[in-house]
């Protein structure tokens, strides 16, 4: 029995919301790491680079961790991956709160990153074959409003926390309640996939292309708008983690202060999650994709020039609407170009190839802020973007099938 298709029973009572809710949980604990590095700095002060490992630590692990995942989704039972994915990561975040070295937090970060690894191959697949083929941009858009609405959220509340009683009482305050979320949404997934024998949703029948599309051009294609993606991914994930302490040391801001600007690139998540599907529902993930890779380079170059205030603003909001929309555009993509057989080890490699390099990214952009500053980071950012995305730009056109999609 397949997942009953989106529509045949409200949406209230349909598996998005509850997806959306898996999300946001998810995330709640990966997104406290950032926003509270000018704290953990100063508890071990430390400098740019062994900040930099900070979020590696989490990323590298949690890349490679989708590997594996993945290859399992597409074997075993999703909702257990996705269990440890949310009560997994949240018990490793606990621990973090208890650790009292710098080596301790950073295994207590790859152990949340090891855990978490099996979140993402696992629930696009689900979401996708619950909704009508040309829908899934749209819901995959909605679930990714529960990812981006816990990064802009959680920054706000682990700052307060952080503020009264300490950055360690941040993740564990936040940890026990996600733990119990993950525990109950595990009961209710199952309850909505009751009887699945099968995770083949009828629109695989009627889209046969899926099958022959994983060879020749198209697998070139498929690897060419997911390195455009990945790479586009890390570099922006990179700039991200240091502008709280870009904000701090450039601008004077206060911790705290810092830390409710990094939620607001997050808080477009919110609303542009679902118009960058519908946009690539409506225009394809192509032209979507490389529309806002193209802006991407002259968004983080310009952190170098406009002063602080209504335009950095702005700039942040610009930031989130980027990453926001790349997001569903990119699984929209992936689910389109695999087979139901191997489209969650697919978006593992897809995960693991963007976390990875966002992993190396990080201390290297550490390195460059310590030897050369802030400015010379993010041009070199800025103009790699800008790099990769006219090379894929030309390779996507080259390799294009019957519709530039």
């Amino acid at each position: 029995m397949s997942i009953p298709k989106e529509g045949t029973k409200p949406f209230a009572l349909s598996l998005i919301p509850l997806f959306a809710l898996a999300h946001f949980s998810h995330h709640v604990l990966t997104a406290l790491a950032v926003p509270l590095m000018p704290y953990i700095r100063n508890s071990f002060n430390l400098d740019y680079t062994q900040s930099g490992w900070v979020v590696s630590a989490f990323t590298l692990s949690y890349g490679i961790a989708q590997l594996p995942s993945g290859w399992l989704a597409d074997r075993l039972n999703k909702r257990i991956l996705i269990t440890l994915g949310i009560s997994g990561v949240a018990t490793a975040g606990l621990l973090v709160g208890l650790s009292q070295s710098y080596m301790m937090m950073i295994a207590f970060l790859v152990l949340m990153g090891i855990l978490g690894g099996g979140y993402h191959p696992s629930a696009p697949p689900l979401i996708a074959q619950s909704v009508a083929l040309e829908k899934r941009g749209r819901a995959l858009g909605f679930h990714n409003i529960g990812g981006s609405g816990s990064y802009f959220l959680t920054p706000i509340i682990g700052a307060a926390i952080a503020k009264l009683w300490g950055w360690r009482s941040s993740f564990i305050v936040l940890a026990i309640p996600t733990i119990i979320i993950g525990l109950v949404l595990y009961g209710l997934i199952k309850k909505h996939t009751a009887g699945q024998n099968s995770n083949a949703s009828a629109s695989e029948h009627v889209d046969d292309r899926n099958q022959s599309e994983t060879k020749g051009k198209n697998i070139r294609r498929l690897a060419t708008f997911l390195a455009l993606s990945t790479l586009t991914a890390a570099v922006l994930a990179a700039t991200c983690a240091f502008i709280p302490l870009f904000l701090v040391d450039h601008f004077h801001l206060s911790e705290a202060k810092a830390a409710l600007y990094l939620s607001l690139i997050f808080s477009t998540g919110v609303w542009m999650n679902p118009i960058g599907g519908y946009l690539s529902d409506r225009f394809g993930s192509i032209p979507v994709m490389l529309t806002i890779c193209f802006l991407a380079g002259p968004a983080i170059f310009l952190l170098n020039v406009f002063p602080y205030g209504p335009a950095i603003v702005v700039l942040l909001l610009v930031l989130g609407m980027i990453m926001s929309t790349r997001m569903p555009t990119s699984e929209l993509f992936v689910v389109g170009e695999t087979s139901d057989l191997n489209r969650s080890t697919v978006l593992g490699i897809y995960y693991f190839t963007a976390m990875e390099a966002g992993g190396i990214l990080n201390p290297l952009m550490g390195h460059l802020i310590d030897r050369y500053g802030f400015y010379t980071a993010f041009t070199s950012a800025a103009i790699f973007i800008f790099c990769v995305t006219l090379v894929c730009s030309f390779l996507l056109r080259k390799n294009k099938s019957r519709t530039w999609r």
